[in-house]
């Protein structure tokens, strides 16, 4: 009689393939957070004292907020160019458009930086030499590009952002559902106030303007906690 060996069983790699895609994407979207907060804080002297580009000034401190602003402006096209390969398989055209929307916001809020940096250097090369008054009218309009160019840039640009990505992560259920609809639902939200603010009729620091950015800051923070630390539902679980 002729015994027939069973045959060594085979493993089949259960690597999800997208895993290193979505840790990157995550760790970015983390790293935006970490940037903007601390940047926000750390340039409050030029932005709130009109006088700034006349004083001594606090310029290592609004330079480093100026560098972390950079940072989170690199992070942000991370966040999107990581991304991009999982994403276009859903539907690439919003795919592409989320990478145009996270890089244009990027753009941006280097503008922004650059204001805020002139002002810096205005006020070191110029302090006491030019016109008091020319320059602090300088410094100011330098100050009012930045603000404009934050609400346009990382005030808006974030709502189109979650409209695409937060399309994309619903319809592909790579992540829990209600992330997106915190997105989808924050998005006009955060639209709205923005307009409001451009026509006048709202503040960008107001407590309004804190409640509409409050859903998509929340969703792209559980976007980037999830895919950082459980990755993306696989796709095959999805269909």
């Amino acid at each position: 009689m002729t015994i027939t060996a069973p045959a060594p069983s085979t493993t089949v790699s259960s690597a999800d393939p997208d895993r290193g895609h979505a840790r990157a994407a995550g760790i970015f979207y983390l790293v935006t957070f970490a940037a903007s907060f601390p940047a926000l804080f750390l340039i409050g002297p030029v932005l709130h004292d009109h006088n700034y580009i006349l004083g001594a000034g606090q310029d290592s401190r609004v330079l480093f907020g100026c560098l972390l602003d950079f940072v989170n402006a690199l992070a942000g096209i991370g966040s999107a160019v990581a991304l991009f390969p999982v994403m276009k398989r859903y539907k690439e055209s919003l795919a592409l458009g989320f990478v145009t929307s996270r890089t244009i916001e990027a753009a941006v809020i280097m503008i922004g930086v650059v204001s805020l940096v002139a002002v810096v250097n205005l006020r070191q090369d110029l302090a006491g030499t030019a016109d008091p008054t020319a320059l602090g009218i300088v410094g100011q309009a330098l100050v009012e590009v930045r603000n404009w160019s934050f609400l346009f840039g990382a005030g808006t640009m974030p709502a189109i952002s979650a409209i695409l990505l937060g399309t994309l992560m619903y319809r592909s259920r790579r992540v829990p559902r209600f992330m997106p609809i915190m997105g989808l639902v924050g998005a006009p939200l955060l639209l709205t106030a923005n307009i409001l603010t451009v026509l006048g009729h709202n503040e960008q620091l107001s407590v309004g303007s804190a409640v509409a950015t409050l859903p998509v800051a929340l969703w792209e923070l559980s976007i980037g906690l999830y895919m950082t630390f459980k990755g993306l539902k696989p796709a095959e679980l999805n269909r």
